[in-house]
């Protein structure tokens, strides 16, 4: 297994969102994350990454509870992709992209010509290694959402949490940004990403997590998961199924 959480409970202002969570991941899963607003899906990616006390419950990295690891430990493991990112200091793409390294890197050891390699190749990736001396101010929001990527890319976790990772992002970036953390998965990688289309979800996920912001959860296959009763449920409007090309699509109708 490389994230477990045993009896998870996540709770905000007296709230209880999540109750009592169990969930093992292991390498090559991909599990999307759905639920409406305010649901705590950002809160149980924070918990996941032990940025946030848990209520009760106990979250494990291959086997060692979160709590008792080192924070650079963890940073090798385990990476986060927050919804949004202040840039204190102006610094380039590639000044940005190369943060990613850190966890990597001995106190005071400079980057080496191999991580700038791997820290290009993930901007690449990401379709913006042609702005490599642009200031992150300057980007659009999706080029920036895209850089944020890159550089967790380059931190090159064993496990990737991803708030929200196609937040300002047009049709044509979110297909590549999903087939990109596809290809981590089946090279080894797991990812739990935060999704609000239930159609991506369908494509892209090995497993789903629903959470209906009540306590309630269900996390199984993504074709057990994604039914249009389930769905009502969850979002709280009617949906419908179609085909196409051998693919159920899952939209809501009115």
């Amino acid at each position: 297994m490389s994230l477990t959480c045993d009896e998870l409970t996540v709770a905000v202002n007296g709230r209880t969102l999540i109750r009592t969570l169990n969930m093992a991941t292991a390498p090559g899963m991909f599990v999307c994350v759905l639920g409406p607003n305010g649901v705590g899906k950002t809160l149980m990616l924070h918990t996941l990454a032990g940025i946030r006390p848990m209520a009760a419950g106990t979250v494990r990295l291959h086997g060692d509870a979160i709590e008792r690891l080192d924070r650079r430990v963890i940073a090798r493991r385990l990476g986060l992709l927050l919804q949004t990112h202040d840039d204190a200091f102006p610094t380039t793409v590639l000044e940005t992209a190369m943060m990613g390294r850190h966890p990597h890197l001995d106190f005071w050891q400079w980057e080496s010509s191999a991580d700038t390699d791997i820290a290009m190749a993930a901007l690449d990736t990401m379709d913006i290694g042609d702005l490599t001396e642009r200031l992150t101010a300057t980007l659009s929001g999706g080029e920036r959402r895209r850089l944020a990527i890159a550089t967790l890319l380059v931190q090159n976790p064993d496990i990737l949490l991803l708030d929200e990772p196609l937040n300002h992002l047009d049709p044509l970036h979110k297909l590549q940004v999903l087939n990109a953390f596809s290809a981590l998965a089946d090279d080894g990688k797991t990812i739990i990403a935060s999704l609000h289309d239930p159609v991506l979800a369908a494509r892209f996920a090995t497993q789903v997590l629903l959470l209906f912001g009540d306590g309630e959860w269900a996390f199984g296959a993504t074709d057990e998961m994604l039914t249009t009763e389930r769905l009502e449920r969850l979002y709280g409007t009617p949906f419908a199924a179609w085909s196409h090309e051998d693919r159920k699509v899952l939209l809501p109708v009115w």
